[in-house]
């Protein structure tokens, strides 16, 4: 007689998550139950939203739970009826309860995008490319009360390339956390035990949440922080800066080694390559941007309508 599948319940919200949660399904475990947040408005219309989890769990079929909080006594009593063996939690939103950490048999797993204790908290992606960080990653976490501070049990590395942006990043780490969580599911369906190897003390940063105030660009910085502000902030909340008098989304740019004695934020030259704005250190050369109310475009396309810069070369 074969021995029962294990129950997990999921916990997840955004688009990171949806990976996760099909390793899940693939594993040869048993999803009794998702957990994701209440929908909310999005769009122009600001039509009340599922998220791309419950999207996935509606789809598949999964029962889907959306409480506000894990905090009372009716919300722990809902998930512990689901008699879950691991709780798998991945970009959920919501802070577990310690009482809620203790309810499944093999207690809560976490899929974190940063290699720990680097990146502790909401956003870990933005702020390795934001710092210029060599490496990320994704940690398979044993989860305690702390924030993103339990033990780790499997770790997936991946070189941050200079071309990665917040989203081609995302992506990637997307998909090694669901490895990560493949292998971690598939190891304890076999009947081992994951080594929980704790933290280091040394070398916790940590990953405070994305402010769109954090988009302006300011010139007089070195412009490879310019650079690395530029591709963490795309797709969100996508970098914002003034060229010659008009304020622009700017979507990519290269930081350029260049001496020069202009005023930070002058144009420097113009041409089918870019814009170069001169900044505190080098310059910065703008290939994509966006005009109010517009589309994103090349910068060649931009010039095109700024006659005034073509004559600035």
């Amino acid at each position: 007689m074969s021995a029962a599948p294990l129950r997990v319940v999921f916990a997840g919200t955004p688009e990171f998550s949806v990976p996760c949660l099909e390793a899940c399904r693939a594993s040869g475990a048993e999803v009794v139950a998702v957990y994701t947040q209440p929908d909310r408005p999005a769009g122009r219309g600001r039509k009340l939203t599922p998220s791309p989890v419950k999207q996935a769990a509606v789809a598949a079929g999964i029962p889907v739970e959306q409480p506000e909080s894990l905090k009372s006594q009716e919300a722990r009593d809902a998930l512990a009826a689901y008699r879950a063996d691991l709780m798998v939690v991945v970009a959920y939103g919501l802070i577990l309860p310690r009482k809620v950490l203790a309810l499944p048999r093999l207690g809560c797993w976490n899929v974190h995008a940063s290699l720990l204790p680097r990146w502790r908290g909401a956003a870990p992606i933005q702020r390795a490319i934001l710092a210029g960080d060599a490496e990320s990653g994704v940690d398979l976490m044993q989860m305690e009360a702390g924030l993103d501070t339990g033990p780790v049990l499997l770790e997936r590395r991946t070189l941050i390339n200079r071309d990665d942006t917040g989203g081609s990043l995302h992506d990637r780490l997307s998909a090694l956390g669901a490895d990560a969580l493949a292998e971690g599911l598939r190891r304890v369906i076999a009947g081992e035990t994951l080594i929980a190897t704790p933290q280091p003390e040394a070398g916790v940063v940590y990953a405070h949440k994305l402010d769109k105030a954090e988009a302006k660009l300011d010139f007089h910085r070195p412009a490879i922080e310019l650079e690395r502000q530029v591709r963490a902030f795309d797709p969100w909340p996508v970098a914002e800066g003034d060229i010659a008098g008009e304020s622009l989304r700017i979507w990519a740019a290269q930081a350029v080694e260049r001496e020069h004695h202009a005023t930070p934020g002058s144009v420097l030259s113009t041409g089918r390559d870019g814009i170069e704005i001169a900044c505190g250190e080098g310059s910065l050369r703008v290939t994509s941007l966006q005009r109010a109310g517009g589309k994103r475009i090349g910068a060649a396309d931009y010039l095109n309508a700024r006659p005034d810069l073509r004559a600035a070369r």
